[in-house]
């Protein structure tokens, strides 16, 4: 891969490979590995895609709770580990003997001690349970059509973002996707304005879509047909529409509200169930 790609071109890598589990990828089955096997087949994807970093470059890696444990130690080969986000995906299958698995594990690495990050660009925007006044003045808060809310700083715990589901126009039959909300947190937080976005396990194209919704340069990798066709027809979608679910008003905003002024207009779709999460 890395020979027939320029080097020092990526500004964002996003890397959501298979994790080291047997899954079914529109026919093409990924089995399970050794940890040893998985570890090298990792390491190896690591080697390709380095030299394609300009120096000041942003990596996030994704992972399941298993995988993580596999690859912290190489990601601390080959970059500087700032973070690991915890994402609650709200899904999961049930468990008798044991505990249900809904959270995923993404990565923050940079390629060097200097790295861009626009933390106001990723601010959240939380309703307030337990108002405080000083000196009778709200603190840290306000009031918007009735209720109080509070812009607070992200952490690496992210309760506000669900899987896609059936009704979000975003969402596809690929059985891992990732969503656009989630993308548009690494994306504006670790790209700048015309910065070049690269996934070499595209999948349906969330990456891309985001990418070109935010005005950053992409490039995506993909071997299914399928899903590269599902890729364009969001790209070509995306050209009419730039909204991301839970994103607007330029916060994002907490899991289950949204900004008042798109409400009537949400409400409107309520039967096609395109309500903000």
């Amino acid at each position: 891969m890395s020979k027939k790609l320029p080097n020092h071109f990526v500004d964002l890598l996003f890397l959501d490979p298979p994790y080291n589990l047997s899954k079914n990828y529109n026919g093409s089955l990924f089995k399970q590995k050794s940890d040893a096997s998985y570890t090298d087949w990792f390491r190896n994807i690591l080697k390709c895609v380095q030299p394609l970093l300009k120096p000041n470059a942003t990596i996030y890696v994704c992972a399941d709770w298993a995988t993580s444990a596999l690859i912290a130690p190489i990601l601390g080969e080959f970059f500087n580990v700032q973070n690991r986000i915890t994402w609650e995906r709200e899904k999961g299958r049930g468990a008798k003997r044991n505990w249900k698995n809904n959270t995923e594990d993404i990565w923050f690495c940079t390629k060097s001690d200097e790295y861009y990050f626009d933390v106001e660009s990723v601010k959240l925007k939380r309703r307030v349970i337990a108002p405080y006044k000083k000196g009778g003045v709200p603190k840290d808060w306000k009031v918007e059509s009735g209720e109080k809310f509070r812009i607070t700083h992200p952490s690496n715990i992210w309760t506000d973002i669900s899987v896609p589901f059936w009704s979000m126009p975003e969402n596809t039959d690929h059985p891992t996707q990732k969503p656009e909300k989630l993308l548009a947190k690494l994306i504006l937080a670790s790209c700048p304005e015309s910065g070049f976005v690269f996934d070499p396990f595209l999948g349906s194209g969330t990456s891309s879509v985001v990418a070109q919704k935010l005005g950053r340069l992409y490039s995506g990798i993909e071997i299914d047909k399928t899903y590269c066709c599902w890729a364009k027809k969001r790209l070509n979608l995306a050209k009419n529409d730039n909204s991301i679910q839970g994103y607007s008003g330029g916060v994002f905003w907490e899991r289950n509200s949204q900004d008042h002024k798109t409400e009537k207009k949400n409400l409107g779709n309520k039967e096609q169930g395109l309500l903000l999460e």
